[in-house]
């Protein structure tokens, strides 16, 4: 089950503050100037209005049009009630949505005009014209202390995306790097052998069997003996040598090392024991598994990511990554998505995307 993270809380909070404000003027009346059931409508709307600018951030101008809806109902709303108190803290939380909806110069605009229509709220509502002049200033003050206090959050929430991004970017290619330098020192180890014990074995063959055509059937028996020993360490060379060009990095511990420790999401990496890969099929496999988690942190606002990888019983690896996040029912691939789609294709695999619940990507490819 997903986990709601805090400002999931905050908002449901604010939604009810908004309630409790506006409730006791819909019971009492006090100070409508139009009937019960208009005044309803719009303070009705403008809960509506809020809610769907808030769930809607992956649709911009879904939650822009609603927004600017949201912005006249609350308009609309304080006006006929002048009189109703606690009502005009309505006009805080519009100014303070504007940060999640609309660029950062639109907020002061929001704030400019909401202090516009508190000012005549106030004034209408028959009150000293200093005492009027004073509550527009407190609520132009708690606008813009909202205001700037969320701009802040929101920075703040960027910046850490970006860390997260960049620290498994920094991940994968540390793995990836660690894994080439082993890869060359296992071919230069190879090398070595080949080209200094390999050749000269070689040569010792040659000798003893050039030797074991002459005349001393004493020294034949030895000869002989020798010969079958130089052989076979010769074979056992020649193995040592495959192996160490063909042993791929550890998949287990590079993929753990490159999903470990990123902030605000729990990663899950299980892979079966009858899993083998080649060191090819290990890279890829790495830069799969980087997009997928980049993927995750920038786009699906989830709090969990369980990862799969298996021998499916049609000697194929199949690859299953799902989140927990808001998935995308209209699902149209970046520039990361397209990539890895590109990586798994260019080894003869397939990717299927589903964001019908949560984000869930099923690779599958040729078992090497």
């Amino acid at each position: 089950m997903r986990r709601i993270e805090p400002d999931s809380w905050a908002g449901l909070a604010v939604l009810l503050l908004c309630v409790a404000v506006g409730t006791p003027t819909l019971i009492s009346e006090t100070g409508m100037r139009v009937p019960r059931a208009l005044w309803a409508a719009l303070f009705v709307g403008l809960l509506v209005t809020l809610l769907v600018s808030a769930v809607c951030d992956h649709r911009p101008r879904t939650a822009r049009v609603a927004y600017l809806l949201a912005v006249v109902l609350g308009w609309a709303t304080v006006l006929t009630a002048p009189g109703a108190g606690w009502l005009l803290i309505l006009l805080v939380f519009t100014a303070t949505m504007s940060a999640y909806v609309l660029p950062l110069w639109a907020g002061p605009v929001v704030i400019a005009l909401n202090t516009a229509v508190i000012a005549l709220t106030l004034n209408g509502t028959g009150a000293p014209a200093t005492e009027a002049a004073l509550g527009t200033l407190l609520y132009l003050l708690i606008q813009s202390a909202t205001l700037l206090s969320t701009v802040a959050i929101i920075r703040e929430q960027r910046m850490r995306r970006e860390l997260a991004e960049a620290h498994i970017d920094l991940r994968a290619a540390s793995v990836i790097l660690e894994d080439s330098a082993r890869t060359h020192e296992r071919l230069r180890i190879a090398r070595e052998l080949h080209d200094l014990i390999g050749h000269q074995l070689t040569a010792l063959t040659l000798e003893l069997e050039v030797a074991r055509h002459h005349d001393g059937a004493g020294a034949r028996k030895h000869v002989e003996r020798a010969n079958r020993v130089a052989r076979d360490l010769l074979d056992d060379v020649r193995k040592t040598v495959g192996q160490l060009r063909a042993d791929a990095p550890d998949l287990r511990e590079s993929l753990t090392a490159v999903v470990r420790d990123i902030p605000g999401l729990d990663i899950s990496v299980r892979i079966d024991d009858d899993v083998r890969t080649t060191e090819e099929l290990t890279m890829t496999l790495i830069r799969v598994v980087q997009e997928i988690v980049t993927n995750t942190i920038r786009h699906a606002d989830a709090t969990s990511l369980r990862i799969h990888l298996e021998r499916t019983p049609d000697h194929t690896l199949k690859l299953t990554s799902v989140d927990d996040g808001r998935g995308s029912p209209d699902l149209t691939p970046g520039n990361g998505l397209r990539g890895l789609t590109e990586r798994i294709g260019a080894i003869g695999g397939d990717v299927h995307l589903d964001g019908s619940d949560g984000f869930r990507v099923t690779a599958r490819m040729p078992a090497r």
